[in-house]
């Protein structure tokens, strides 16, 4: 790259207000990076403000859905414009991630979501980053003009 050439594609990294605050001073991370006309957001989990988790794993998934769509917002996307998720879940059933995960983040996917169906891989794993965590929810999105995109968004 030469001094003469001007990136217009350089990351902006936002932290949520709240919680991400915490998260960026103590885990050194930030919540979101923006990178042109695409978002990437770290794993957001069920957490409140105080970072407890409920007990109910149906009122953790709606807050970390919560919680992906104040994440998007601080980077200037909604959930109208996500294209990949990706969801991590410490399993529920001997073989599977297990129903009441799969129920419950369909609902709000659909909630979400409305008629757009992104990508979407859901992952089992042992353990996730804070103790009594039982999900976590990662998503791109794409910010490119659209005629169906909402003015609010």
């Amino acid at each position: 790259m030469t001094e003469s050439t001007t990136r217009t594609d350089e990351p902006e990294f936002t932290i949520t207000p709240g919680y991400g605050d915490w998260l960026r001073k103590e885990l050194h991370y930030s919540q979101a990076v923006r990178i042109g006309d695409r978002v990437e957001i770290s794993g957001q989990g069920g957490w409140s403000e105080e970072f407890e988790f409920p007990e109910s794993l149906e009122e953790e998934i709606v807050r970390a859905f919560d919680n992906v769509g104040r994440t998007l917002a601080t980077a200037g996307a909604s959930w109208h414009d996500v294209v990949a998720m990706d969801t991590y879940h410490v399993p529920t059933a001997p073989d599977t991630i297990g129903e009441d995960h799969n129920r419950t983040m369909v609902e709000q996917m659909r909630l979400r979501l409305g008629d757009r169906a992104p990508i979407w891989t859901q992952i089992g794993v042992p353990a996730l980053g804070a103790p009594g965590m039982r999900v976590e929810i990662r998503v791109t999105a794409h910010l490119a003009p659209r005629r169906d995109r909402p003015a609010s968004a």
